[in-house]
């Protein structure tokens, strides 16, 4: 039987016979200086054409692509702990978590694959897709049975897409089930772990760590800015696989990198003790949660994200005015990020409420609740 990632070595060594292959080098740039393995040499490779770096520190601030002459150190140190975090061999960083899911998806699936994606995925995960020239077929949400059907379609690989915990219900991706139907038809499986990576799990290893079926996943993508607080975002997957992405992701390749001090700042937070913050944040989130479900809200989502769908969509708008009028910004969430007819309110726990705003804030919700005929 022909390994499973044999196509993407034999792209590996297309490029490389066509001279066409990349390596990332890693740099410090200074003023009209950079510096690569210990030599300093004139950068004739930025593209910071006015020179406005002179007003930080020449080290903080890149104008370049990472293949060209903006892949500081700081990248290396980060993505190798991405790589770890994930237990994956390799990790490549993007400027966003949207770019990470277009490069991600679009070095891997070809003309004659099959990509079979959740009909909840975000909007970054259905637009990558659409730029994929592989065939598209959607699932019902979570709808194991669905997934199991379209699995049985012929084509010359193909590739399962889904969220951990999806961005719009806070509801886990049936991950267990969703690996086992992967291994059974020999299926690849891309995990979007945005609002999943850092916050659940063993060490916030991420929603596959706490299916514990992480070793199961092909690649993922992730973000740098949402618990982490950082910015950016990146892919985690084998060293063959972030090969591909660092010689044929556009997304990758014709943008300019990440400050250097944003990488270095990603990095700080990745290092920081995270342990009391998840415990902390599971523990609001808990209140929130049965604080509303006791008001009489019907609350399914197990995660940070909870959302109090309403349905129609000027009921909705009028509710959250009527929080904002209150002193509580929940953001509407309408059609087309959620289909037409469930818009919802969108909460998102954080750390940073206090149990006492969050009880304040239940009883906002509960009057809300009552003067629009919810409970």
């Amino acid at each position: 039987m022909k390994p499973r990632t044999r196509f993407i070595n034999e792209r590996l060594r297309q490029i490389k016979k066509a001279n066409l292959y990349r390596t990332l080098v890693y740099n410090k740039v200074s003023g009209p200086y950079i510096t690569i393995q210990g030599k300093r040499l004139v950068n004739l490779s930025s593209n910071d054409y006015l020179g406005l770096d002179t007003t930080y520190k020449p080290s903080q601030i890149q104008s370049s692509s990472r293949l060209i002459a903006g892949n500081d150190m700081s990248f290396k140190k980060l993505e190798s702990n991405l790589a770890h975090h994930k237990s994956k061999n390799s990790a490549l960083v993007f400027p966003t978590g949207y770019m990470a899911n277009l490069g991600a998806i679009s070095i891997l699936t070809q003309k004659n694959d099959l990509i079979l994606s959740d009909e909840f995925n975000h909007a970054s995960i259905i637009d990558a897709c659409r730029l994929s020239h592989a065939k598209k077929t959607i699932y019902k949400h979570n709808d194991m049975l669905h997934l199991e059907k379209k699995l049985r379609k012929k084509a010359q690989r193909k590739f399962v897409i889904t969220e951990g915990i999806f961005s719009m219900n806070g509801d886990f991706a049936k991950l267990d089930e969703i690996t086992k139907l992967c291994q059974e038809n020999n299926a690849f499986l891309l995990l979007d772990d945005a609002h999943g990576d850092f916050v659940v799990g063993k060490d916030g290893k991420g929603s596959a760590d706490h299916f514990r079926v992480a070793k199961n996943v092909d690649i993922y993508t992730s973000s740098l800015s949402k618990a982490l607080g950082a910015f950016g975002g990146y892919i985690a997957a084998s060293k063959e696989i972030i090969d591909l992405a660092v010689n044929t992701s556009r997304p990758f390749i014709y943008t300019s990198a990440l400050p250097g001090f944003l990488a270095d700042f990603a990095l700080k937070r990745f290092l920081s003790n995270r342990e009391k913050n998840r415990h902390e944040l599971e523990k609001k989130t808990r209140q929130f949660r049965k604080g509303l479900q006791s008001i009489g809200y019907k609350i399914e989502s197990p995660s940070q994200i909870i959302p109090i769908i309403i349905g129609d969509e000027k009921n909705t708008l009028e509710f959250g005015k009527y929080l904002r009028n209150n002193g509580i910004f929940a953001q509407p969430i309408r059609y087309p990020t959620v289909n037409l007819g469930s818009a919802r309110i969108r909460i998102s726990v954080t750390n940073w409420l206090s149990e006492d705003i969050i009880s304040e804030s239940l009883g906002i919700f509960e009057k809300a609740g009552k003067k629009f005929g919810i409970l």
